[in-house]
This record gives structure tokens, sequence and C-alpha cells, in this order.
């Protein structure tokens, strides 16, 4: 194998924001990673499930985002955005 090329290569701060909520459909166990990175978007984590997406507002406003990024239902979705949309602007 020949020398490794990276991309990038950063350290970076970040501030961790871990979360939980009850809704209609199921509980969220959430981490959220703010950071410089991202273009001002958050990481948000799904600890359940183990999936994880960069999210902006832009990206809440987009039809069908949050049931492709974590594989859940529409209904579960609808929740998720809710939250979401209080705390992500």
């Amino acid at each position: 194998m020949g020398e490794r090329f990276f991309l990038y290569d950063d350290v970076t701060q970040a501030k961790t924001r871990f979360l939980s909520f009850m809704g209609d459909e199921e509980r969220h166990d959430l981490a959220l990673i703010y950071s410089d990175r991202h273009y001002g978007k958050v990481i948000v984590l799904d600890i359940q499930s183990n999936r994880f997406a960069i999210i902006g507002s832009d990206d809440l406003k987009e039809e069908g985002y949050l049931e492709f990024a974590f594989g859940i239902t529409e209904e579960k979705a609808a929740e998720l955005l809710d939250f979401l949309s209080e705390i992500i602007y």
C-alpha cells in the first residue's frame, strides 16, 4: 500500500448536547454536536439507532429528509421534526 493521502486532518473544539424526550411514537435519545464545521449545521446522532445526520434549518424543510436519514416512519419523523425545529435555527 502506498503513502496515505488525507483529505483533511483537523482538530476542532465542539460542544455536545445530550437530549432525551418522549414522543407519542417513541423515546428519542439524541446527541447534538455543534462545531465550526459543516457550515453551521449540527450533527444529530440518534443514540438508539446508531444513525446520524448533519442537519440545518434548510434540511428540516426538505420533505422526507428525516425519514431517510434516520430510517424512521413518517409519524416518528414528524415528532422529531417538531422537536428539532425548536432547537435548530
